[in-house]
């Protein structure tokens, strides 16, 4: 009886909010992945969109020089594409990957 209870659960030790053993037929599957593409899909139509455009919108509203604005928007893109370590470091060491994205997807809807 007790190693039919140990089987319903998942074998790599994910857990629900509260903490308990993740029960595999009520874990993730097609829910969280729709979820996470569409998060992903609309994340990635932002990031193009702003990029694309902030040189213009350096140069022509805020007034900055071609050559700062140029600067400032490499600067913005490559901490975009480093800030996924700090967020892994983050996840590994502290929060683990559910409050991880959670937190950080509310930053990033605050912010923006």
């Amino acid at each position: 009886m007790e190693e039919e209870a140990k089987q319903e659960f998942t074998k790599d030790g994910s857990v629900d909010l509260r903490g308990r053993p993740a029960v595999a037929a009520r874990t993730g599957r097609w829910k969280a992945c729709s979820f996470l593409v569409g998060y992903e899909a609309f994340e990635r139509m932002a990031f193009y969109g702003v990029a694309a455009n902030l040189v213009v919108y350096l140069t022509t509203e805020l007034r900055e020089e071609t050559v700062s604005s140029v600067r400032n928007v490499n600067n913005w893109t490559g901490s975009v594409w480093m800030t996924p370590i700090a967020g892994a470091y983050i996840a590994d060491a502290f929060l683990g990957r559910f409050w991880t994205f959670t937190v950080s997807s509310l930053i990033y809807l605050t912010v923006n």
